[in-house]
């Protein structure tokens, strides 16, 4: 029987960060994040900020994959808000037409959840842009599950950030790679 090589931990396409959900509801956006990075099935860190505000505090923006591709993301994400500032849209549509078409960013491996007063984007690798039509977006291991759980309360809770701890509670309880250390954010219309 042959032994398991350990992980690469040079490798940081072997760093993970997992999960993140934006709820909006009654002009509040929120976004929650784990803490939770891990290396194949190791916990290498437990209270990691995957969520962050940018813009000087008017954008927050959260992300799951790969930690050191999630914040060359955020850098140039930062970049796209200066140029077009308080355009969020076009923002993410420059950055998501850099992503697909450039050839070192076409190789990063995350998703980033990006809010402001107004609009909430869910970008990918693959060129999307997304605006969630319900209020709330999850990305990460445990992104379905958060969002499942939102979802179900949505319609019964009117605080945006209680919804988005107990999506998250449940998410934790069911995906060994997320945790209930959260890091949450929020935003005022």
């Amino acid at each position: 029987m042959t032994q398991p090589s350990p992980p690469d931990y040079a490798d940081a396409s072997h760093w993970r960060g997992t999960t993140i959900i934006a709820v909006r509801k009654g002009g509040r956006l929120v976004v929650a994040g784990d803490g939770q990075v891990s290396i194949g099935p190791t916990v290498m860190k437990g209270n990691a900020r995957k969520v962050r505000r940018l813009a000087g505090g008017d954008v927050i923006a959260g992300f799951a994959g790969a930690t050191a591709d999630a914040f060359a993301l955020f850098e140039r994400l930062e970049a796209k808000l200066e140029q077009y500032p308080k355009q969020l849209a076009r923002a993410c549509v420059e950055l998501a037409k850099d992503w697909r078409t450039d050839r070192y960013l076409r190789r990063l491996e995350a998703m980033l959840i990006v809010g402001d007063r107004s609009e909430t984007f869910l970008l990918t690798g693959a060129g999307d842009v997304l605006e969630p039509e319900d209020g709330v977006v999850a990305v990460g291991s445990g992104g379905n599950y958060a969002l499942s759980a939102a979802r179900a309360v949505f319609d019964y809770e009117a605080d945006p950030e209680i919804i988005a701890r107990k999506a998250m509670e449940i998410a934790a309880r069911i995906c060994v790679y997320t945790n209930e250390n959260l890091t949450v954010e929020t935003l005022d219309a």
